[in-house]
């Protein structure tokens, strides 16, 4: 009897050892899964969250794995593409060619300026636009080339970007560009990177044959500026005062008149023309270390420039298509 009642005080405490043993097993497993279904939880709200109003260039910019911290000492760019209301399909090939770069340690958002709305069907299109991409900027003026709307969109950015919960400055520079050109954002971006955050002039000198970027002033295909000389813009009687004439060289005469852009660098050769016809004085073959190509006035052109520097070479493997 002795012997019966220990063989089954034995088994009893196997038995539960056994059933504890069990019951961490599941625990554990339980809590991997719990890990799991958080990180699918976390993937799935990325991607289902309200996208009407979240996408944006920015995003587009900067994938996951390439996107930048919101440190205050990342670099932070502003590109206005200069355009009309009317030129849905030059903007919508626009985002293809940005959307589709990636740029590590800074943020740079591209937005599409113009003057106010004139038309009905502007007011559907534009408006399902900003409502899906918000990367426009709609300018209180009426669209002209050569009386003021670059005064209007540099004085009009601080008040655009003065909220609380921004780091300051929102950008450490802002761009004014054409609808012709095409940026290489890293590059544009490393080129930057090592320059003042403070009263700089940046950009393509003219005349072509020059090289002193104090001499004259920077081309439209694309200039920056730094913060500080947006905020002189907005707050100073020299530009309001000095509306009309050529936009780019009236804005190089107020950085003469009100003594700015003590800082300035000579973007040349990494800023050029396309490079036909050959013109040895506004632009050269093609090349690597290419920061931005002008004058892209047809779909041939853009090709050829998107050809040369490789911009499909980061398709992915997909058994949906083949691209020979």
């Amino acid at each position: 009897m002795a012997t019966k009642a220990a063989f089954a005080d034995s088994s009893s405490r196997r038995f539960i050892v056994s059933s504890l043993v069990f019951i961490l097993f599941l625990c554990a497993i339980a809590s991997i899964n719990e890990v799991r279904f958080a990180a699918v939880r976390n993937i799935k709200c990325a991607f289902t969250g309200n996208p009407a109003s979240e996408i944006s260039p920015a995003l587009l910019l900067q994938p996951a794995s390439n996107s930048s911290s919101d440190d205050d000492d990342d670099l932070r760019i502003l590109i206005g593409i200069m355009t009309l209301p009317d030129q849905y399909m030059r903007r919508n090939f626009l985002r293809l060619v940005y959307g589709t770069q990636s740029v590590t340690n800074a943020r740079i958002d591209i937005k599409f300026v113009f003057c106010n709305l004139t038309k009905e069907e502007q007011r559907v299109w534009v408006v399902l636009e900003i409502m899906k991409y918000d990367d426009i900027i709609i300018l209180n003026c009426t669209e002209n080339m050569n009386r003021g709307k670059t005064y209007t969109y540099f004085s009009s950015l601080p008040e655009m970007f003065n909220d609380s919960d921004r780091p300051y400055p929102p950008y450490h520079y802002v761009m004014k560009g054409d609808d012709d050109i095409y940026f290489r954002l890293e590059n544009l971006a490393e080129s930057l990177k090592p320059l003042p955050r403070e009263d700089l002039y940046y950009g393509f000198v003219i005349p072509c044959n020059s090289m002193d970027p104090f001499k004259h002033y920077m081309a439209g295909m694309g200039f920056a500026v730094s913060w500080d000389i947006v905020r002189w813009v907005r707050d100073s009687d020299i530009p309001r005062s000095h509306l009309v004439g050529p936009e780019d060289k009236v804005f190089g005469d107020w950085m003469k008149m009100g003594r700015r852009g003590r800082n300035r660098h000579n973007a040349k050769w990494s800023m050029y023309n396309f490079p036909e016809p050959p013109n040895l004085q506004c632009t050269h073959e093609f090349w690597p270390e290419t920061v931005a190509v002008h004058l892209l006035k047809n779909e041939r052109r853009w090709i050829k420039t998107l050809q040369y520097f490789n911009a499909t070479s980061n398709l992915r493997p997909s058994k949906l298509y083949h691209v020979s």
